[in-house]
Protein backbone atom coordinates (compact mmCIF):
# COMPACT_ATOMS: atom_id res chain seq x y z
CA UNK A 1 0.00 0.00 0.00
CA UNK A 2 1.41 3.41 -1.00
CA UNK A 3 1.23 6.80 0.59
CA UNK A 4 0.68 10.27 -0.85
CA UNK A 5 2.85 13.11 0.40
CA UNK A 6 1.92 16.72 -0.26
CA UNK A 7 4.92 19.00 -0.22
CA UNK A 8 4.84 22.78 0.01
CA UNK A 9 7.19 24.78 -2.26
CA UNK A 10 7.68 21.94 -4.76
CA UNK A 11 7.05 24.07 -7.84
CA UNK A 12 9.60 23.11 -10.47
CA UNK A 13 11.45 20.19 -12.07
CA UNK A 14 14.54 20.86 -9.95
CA UNK A 15 12.36 20.64 -6.81
CA UNK A 16 10.97 17.30 -7.99
CA UNK A 17 14.46 15.95 -8.60
CA UNK A 18 15.70 17.05 -5.17
CA UNK A 19 12.77 15.40 -3.41
CA UNK A 20 13.04 12.20 -5.46
CA UNK A 21 16.71 11.95 -4.47
CA UNK A 22 15.80 12.41 -0.80
CA UNK A 23 13.07 9.75 -0.84
CA UNK A 24 15.16 7.28 -2.82
CA UNK A 25 18.00 7.73 -0.32
CA UNK A 26 15.54 6.40 2.28
CA UNK A 27 14.90 3.33 0.13
CA UNK A 28 11.46 4.51 -0.96
CA UNK A 29 10.11 3.82 -4.45
CA UNK A 30 8.27 6.62 -6.25
CA UNK A 31 4.99 5.59 -7.86
CA UNK A 32 4.02 9.00 -9.26
CA UNK A 33 5.11 12.60 -8.95
CA UNK A 34 3.65 15.96 -9.92
CA UNK A 35 4.12 19.47 -8.61
CA UNK A 36 3.34 19.53 -4.91
CA UNK A 37 2.57 15.81 -4.67
CA UNK A 38 4.47 12.52 -4.58
CA UNK A 39 3.03 9.04 -4.27
CA UNK A 40 5.43 6.49 -2.85
CA UNK A 41 4.84 2.77 -3.23
CA UNK A 42 5.18 2.00 0.47
CA UNK A 43 4.27 3.60 3.80
CA UNK A 44 6.79 6.14 5.08
CA UNK A 45 6.03 5.76 8.80
CA UNK A 46 9.52 4.68 9.88
CA UNK A 47 11.15 7.50 7.88
CA UNK A 48 8.46 10.15 8.43
CA UNK A 49 10.27 12.37 10.96
CA UNK A 50 13.57 12.19 9.08
CA UNK A 51 11.87 13.00 5.77
CA UNK A 52 9.98 15.89 7.34
CA UNK A 53 13.17 17.36 8.86
CA UNK A 54 15.28 16.88 5.74
CA UNK A 55 12.56 18.46 3.57
CA UNK A 56 12.53 21.45 5.92
CA UNK A 57 16.33 21.75 5.65
CA UNK A 58 15.94 21.83 1.86
CA UNK A 59 13.29 24.58 2.01
CA UNK A 60 10.23 22.35 1.61
CA UNK A 61 7.44 21.47 4.01
CA UNK A 62 5.51 18.26 4.40
CA UNK A 63 1.87 19.33 4.55
CA UNK A 64 -0.20 17.63 7.22
CA UNK A 65 -3.13 19.99 7.80
CA UNK A 66 -6.12 19.45 5.47
CA UNK A 67 -6.77 23.15 4.79
CA UNK A 68 -3.06 23.69 4.05
CA UNK A 69 -3.26 20.75 1.65
CA UNK A 70 -6.11 22.46 -0.20
CA UNK A 71 -4.22 25.75 -0.35
CA UNK A 72 -1.13 24.01 -1.71
CA UNK A 73 -3.23 22.25 -4.36
CA UNK A 74 -4.68 25.61 -5.38
CA UNK A 75 -1.21 27.19 -5.60
CA UNK A 76 0.15 24.31 -7.68
CA UNK A 77 -2.73 24.58 -10.16
CA UNK A 78 -2.34 28.35 -10.45
CA UNK A 79 1.44 28.10 -10.93
CA UNK A 80 0.97 25.43 -13.60
CA UNK A 81 -1.63 27.51 -15.44
CA UNK A 82 0.50 30.67 -15.37
CA UNK A 83 3.62 28.73 -16.40
CA UNK A 84 1.70 27.14 -19.28
CA UNK A 85 0.19 30.50 -20.33
CA UNK A 86 -3.24 29.07 -19.60
CA UNK A 87 -4.49 31.62 -17.06
CA UNK A 88 -8.08 31.44 -18.33
CA UNK A 89 -8.32 27.83 -17.13
CA UNK A 90 -7.31 28.51 -13.51
CA UNK A 91 -10.73 28.30 -11.89
CA UNK A 92 -11.95 25.35 -13.94
CA UNK A 93 -8.75 23.41 -13.15
CA UNK A 94 -8.98 24.27 -9.45
CA UNK A 95 -12.61 23.12 -9.40
CA UNK A 96 -11.51 19.80 -10.93
CA UNK A 97 -8.85 19.32 -8.23
CA UNK A 98 -10.95 20.51 -5.32
CA UNK A 99 -14.61 19.68 -4.94
CA UNK A 100 -15.69 23.20 -3.93
CA UNK A 101 -17.28 26.10 -5.78
CA UNK A 102 -15.28 29.18 -6.83
CA UNK A 103 -16.61 31.28 -3.95
CA UNK A 104 -15.63 28.71 -1.30
CA UNK A 105 -12.20 28.30 -2.87
CA UNK A 106 -11.64 32.08 -2.92
CA UNK A 107 -12.74 32.48 0.70
CA UNK A 108 -10.53 29.61 1.88
CA UNK A 109 -7.54 31.03 0.02
CA UNK A 110 -8.06 34.58 1.31
CA UNK A 111 -8.47 33.42 4.89
CA UNK A 112 -5.33 31.28 4.75
CA UNK A 113 -3.00 33.50 2.72
CA UNK A 114 -4.17 37.01 3.62
CA UNK A 115 -4.74 38.01 -0.01
CA UNK A 116 -7.40 37.14 -2.53
CA UNK A 117 -6.86 34.35 -5.02
CA UNK A 118 -7.24 36.89 -7.80
CA UNK A 119 -4.43 39.04 -6.34
CA UNK A 120 -2.26 35.93 -6.02
CA UNK A 121 -2.86 35.13 -9.69
CA UNK A 122 -1.96 38.71 -10.65
CA UNK A 123 1.25 38.51 -8.61
CA UNK A 124 2.22 35.28 -10.37
CA UNK A 125 1.44 36.78 -13.77
CA UNK A 126 3.63 39.80 -12.99
CA UNK A 127 6.51 37.50 -12.08
CA UNK A 128 5.96 35.71 -15.40
CA UNK A 129 6.06 39.11 -17.15
CA UNK A 130 9.40 39.83 -15.45
CA UNK A 131 10.69 36.49 -16.71
CA UNK A 132 9.59 37.29 -20.26
CA UNK A 133 11.22 40.72 -20.07
CA UNK A 134 14.49 39.19 -18.86
CA UNK A 135 14.44 36.59 -21.64
CA UNK A 136 13.96 39.47 -24.13
CA UNK A 137 12.27 37.19 -26.67
CA UNK A 138 8.83 38.82 -26.82
CA UNK A 139 7.62 42.38 -27.12
CA UNK A 140 5.11 43.76 -24.61
CA UNK A 141 2.10 43.03 -26.85
CA UNK A 142 3.18 39.40 -27.24
CA UNK A 143 3.69 39.08 -23.48
CA UNK A 144 0.21 40.50 -22.90
CA UNK A 145 -1.27 38.05 -25.40
CA UNK A 146 0.54 35.05 -23.83
CA UNK A 147 -0.83 35.91 -20.39
CA UNK A 148 -4.39 36.53 -21.65
CA UNK A 149 -4.51 40.27 -21.11
CA UNK A 150 -7.00 42.11 -23.31
CA UNK A 151 -4.22 44.41 -24.49
CA UNK A 152 -0.73 45.59 -23.59
CA UNK A 153 -2.11 48.76 -21.97
CA UNK A 154 -3.99 46.68 -19.39
CA UNK A 155 -0.82 44.69 -18.67
CA UNK A 156 1.28 47.86 -18.46
CA UNK A 157 -1.11 49.43 -15.94
CA UNK A 158 -1.23 46.28 -13.80
CA UNK A 159 2.57 45.88 -13.94
CA UNK A 160 3.07 49.47 -12.76
CA UNK A 161 0.48 49.05 -9.98
CA UNK A 162 2.18 45.92 -8.64
CA UNK A 163 5.85 46.84 -9.13
CA UNK A 164 5.80 50.65 -8.99
CA UNK A 165 7.59 50.93 -12.34
CA UNK A 166 6.84 50.58 -15.99
CA UNK A 167 7.84 47.50 -17.97
CA UNK A 168 10.35 49.63 -19.90
CA UNK A 169 11.91 50.83 -16.65
CA UNK A 170 12.09 47.23 -15.45
CA UNK A 171 13.77 46.14 -18.69
CA UNK A 172 16.52 48.75 -18.14
CA UNK A 173 17.33 47.54 -14.62
CA UNK A 174 20.65 45.80 -14.05
CA UNK A 175 19.52 44.07 -10.86
CA UNK A 176 16.16 42.48 -11.61
CA UNK A 177 13.95 41.96 -8.60
CA UNK A 178 12.40 38.53 -9.09
CA UNK A 179 10.71 36.27 -6.58
CA UNK A 180 10.67 32.50 -6.58
CA UNK A 181 7.18 31.27 -7.45
CA UNK A 182 6.83 29.51 -4.11
CA UNK A 183 7.58 32.79 -2.30
CA UNK A 184 4.76 34.75 -3.90
CA UNK A 185 1.74 35.53 -1.78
Amino acid sequence: MGQTLLIKNMVCARCKSTIIDLLESKGLDIDAIELGKIIVKQEVIEHYTAIKNELKDLGFELIEDESKMLIEKIKVVVIQCVSDNNVNAVFSKISKEIDKNDSAISKLFSKSEGITLEKYIINLKIEKVKEYIQLNQLNFSEIAHNLNYNNSSHLAKQFKTVTGMSMSEYRKLQDWDRKELDQIV
